[in-house]
């Protein structure tokens, strides 16, 4: 249109006045042109990257902290059980598990030293023996999958995956889970793999870095009361012996309490 009204004549006086309108009009039908595409991916929401920011610092800070703290774990099984963490400054830490063994009668402590990573066995109703040590492997192994109670994980490597920042985790902000308190996360893998860093779940931290509630599959770990100061490195909980760990799951029966529980089991025939 512009190209043409340069190469006619100029229009003056009234006849230009005439000529007003219609030009207006169609200037005004010319379609304004089309904004051109984006070649940038849309940023991640500002919330999202905010609240993961947030979190591996809470993390960074956990893994810096030093304490002594006692937490509630409800997991459905029944009653709630207490276990114990130790972080000490020099980076060792042992975590106190009741029923964490032989499917819950037996108690165990995790511990890892700079000589390696330990479990303990606890007096307790399925092992009323004195508490002794096995040696698991070196300090930075993980506990074997049959030997795993999970309880310890948020307190050690988990706190690793948190700060990592290429870990396929989705985070966003969540309410603490009952009777817990601190900044609260809900935390999601994004990877498909069947290997997940971590557990999914909530994850909550008081402004120093202290584990306030964790919230997964397995229960719901609660602070129970302030965190005390740690030591300057943890103590295994018994002498290291060349024992036999003892398993998560319940031990299979022998064969002799087997043959021994059918031969005392009644046979249903009335004796005259």
């Amino acid at each position: 249109m512009h190209a043409h009204l340069r190469a006619a004549r100029r229009p003056t006086g009234v006849a230009a006045l005439a000529l007003l309108p219609a030009l207006l009009a169609a200037c005004a039908d010319d379609p304004a042109p089309a904004p051109a595409p984006s070649t940038s991916t849309d940023p991640a929401p500002a919330a999202a990257d905010a609240a993961r920011d947030e979190l591996a610092a809470l993390a960074a800070a956990a893994q810096d902290r030093s304490f002594t703290a006692r937490y509630t774990l409800a997991d459905g099984g029944g009653s709630d059980r207490s276990i114990v963490v130790t972080s000490a400054v020099d980076g060792t830490w042992r975590v106190d598990i009741p029923g964490g063994a032989l499917g819950g009668t037996a108690d165990v402590s995790l511990a890892t030293t700079a000589d390696g990573l330990y479990q303990c066995g606890l007096p307790s109703a399925g092992r009323p023996e004195p508490a002794s040590c096995v040696r698991l492997g070196d300090p930075s192994d993980a506990v074997p999958h049959l030997l795993d109670p999970r309880v310890q994980h948020p307190f050690t490597d988990w706190l690793t995956v948190l700060t990592d920042r290429r870990a396929p985790l989705a985070v966003s902000p969540a309410r603490p889970p009952q009777g817990a308190s601190g900044s609260c996360y809900a935390v999601d893998t994004t990877s498909a793999s069947l290997n997940a860093p971590l557990d999914v779940g909530i994850y909550c931290y008081a402004p120093d870095g202290t584990p306030t509630a964790v919230r997964t599959t397995g229960g719901t770990l609660v602070l129970a009361g302030p965190a005390g100061p740690g030591p300057a490195t943890v103590q295994l909980a018994g002498p290291v012996t060349d024992g036999e760990p003892l398993g998560v799951a319940a031990p299979e029966p022998s064969p002799e309490s087997s043959a021994q529980s059918s031969a005392q089991a009644p046979s249903g025939t009335a004796t005259p």
